[in-house]
């Protein structure tokens, strides 16, 4: 898992809601996490007791901008057939896909909550078939075979315990920015690139982090009072990055845990 051997690792993704009870239910019965405590305006979703999200609720917060923020919240399966069974879950449920990708060190499926926020759900192929050029990971992005995915899966009974954030992509104005923010404050090595994209691990991993300007070149601040992205928790060993809050030069907000806090 993206988790096993990295310094510094995803915790939890928090969102800024307007409907909480249609976002809950989204991330509970689409995605499979599992309601871990609901009180008023706030709602944690995971495994077990490790929160994965927290939904907090402002009913006045300006719907989804398209500005710096979240791409998509990453949740990573165990197995090749526990993302199998997720889709022939999402299928038997009328789920919209809006993409499935082979990218050669996974295979990713992708879709939107209900409030526009991304969400990409994918299994890891294992280390060893990564193709890799010195410290550079050679990610693709080819069609994705949907029925040999199916094949051999399983039925379909929420996330598995194992399962994690793999990484979050976010959209912001300036690549070089994030690149420059990434590698000097996160403390995460750049992994591969593209013109507008760049990807960041960290233990060895593919990414953890990823950013893009596809849809946001030249963004400023993010704005006050919006839903989508509030905060990412990066679970980090104290000797690498020290617990407290950083924020990328768009206002976008990283959350440092110890990951031996964390872990319970």
């Amino acid at each position: 898992m993206a988790t096993s051997d990295a310094p510094i690792s995803i915790g939890r993704v928090t969102l800024t809601v307007r409907d909480l009870d249609q976002m809950v239910a989204f991330y509970e019965g689409v995605i499979g996490l599992g309601l871990i405590q609901r009180s008023g305006e706030m709602a944690l979703l995971g495994t077990d007791a490790t929160a994965l999200i927290e939904l907090r609720e402002d009913r006045n917060a300006t719907p989804f901008p398209w500005e710096a923020g979240l791409f998509h919240t990453a949740f990573l399966l165990p197995s090749q057939q526990d993302l199998g069974a997720w889709l022939v879950y999402a299928g038997e449920r009328g789920v919209r896909i809006d993409g499935a990708s082979h990218h050669g060190v996974s295979e990713a499926l992708y879709l939107n909550d209900p409030e526009g926020n991304g969400v990409e759900i994918y299994r890891d192929l294992p280390r060893d078939a990564w193709s890799r050029i010195g410290g550079t990971v050679q990610m693709t992005t080819h069609p994705l075979n949907l029925r040999a995915l199916t094949k051999n899966s399983g039925q379909w009974k929420g996330v598995p315990q194992d399962t994690v954030i793999g990484h979050v992509h976010l959209r912001v104005g300036n690549v070089t920015k994030a690149a420059e923010f990434i590698t000097g404050k996160i403390s995460m090595a750049q992994t591969f690139q593209r013109p507008s994209a760049r990807w960041f691990g960290s233990g060895g991993y593919h990414h953890h982090l990823a950013v893009n300007e596809w849809q946001s070149h030249g963004a400023d601040q993010r704005s006050k009072g919006a839903t989508g992205l509030s905060s990412v928790e990066l679970l980090a060993s104290p000797n690498v990055l020290s617990p407290g809050h950083l924020f990328d030069p768009w206002g976008t907000e990283f959350k440092v845990t110890s990951a031996q806090v964390r872990a319970a």
